[in-house]
């Protein structure tokens, strides 16, 4: 049974991969859409988790992780492009992933301690972790590029 659901865990991040992609590549280039794109986007993977029967809620602590995670790595991998173009936005995010993975790993144990603390059944599962990371990384960068594009429009 155990390679069965990790079977539907994968099929489901790859439909689900593919939607975002065709998502983005539709809104790319619309800067002022972006990031709210993405954050709408952070919410599909809600949908196979309620269809397995999990809440959101017992996946809090990977969306945290995703959120906290992602959404600093956007923000170095932005500073790193404007200081250094496409390498530095490369480098940014990739020395930038190593810290944030250790910084968000921080809060997704505190978020799980607590919903444990709580009652609330937060035990992992291939669909269960992949799917609240997914949904708290793209809301992470759908914040930033938000905010960062918001920034940008004001300035100008």
């Amino acid at each position: 049974m155990k390679n069965q659901e990790f079977i539907s865990a994968l099929t489901n991040v790859t439909i689900i991969s593919i939607v975002i992609i065709s998502v983005i590549s539709f809104v790319i280039y619309n800067t002022r859409l972006i990031g709210p794109v993405i954050i709408l986007l952070g919410f599909i993977p809600w949908i196979p988790l309620r269809i397995s029967g999990r809440t959101i809620k017992s996946v809090g602590a990977d969306i945290v992780f995703g959120v906290i995670d992602t959404g600093i790595l956007g923000i170095i991998a932005l500073v790193g492009a404007s200081f250094a173009g496409v390498l530095g936005a490369i480098v940014g995010g990739a020395v930038g992933d190593a810290i944030t993975d250790g910084f968000a790993g921080l809060f997704e144990g505190r978020m799980a301690e607590y919903l444990r603390k709580h009652g609330i059944e937060e035990s992992r599962t291939p669909l269960s972790s992949a799917m609240g990371k997914m949904s708290g990384c793209l809301i992470g960068v759908g914040i930033v590029l938000t905010i960062a594009w918001s920034i940008l429009e004001i300035s100008i």
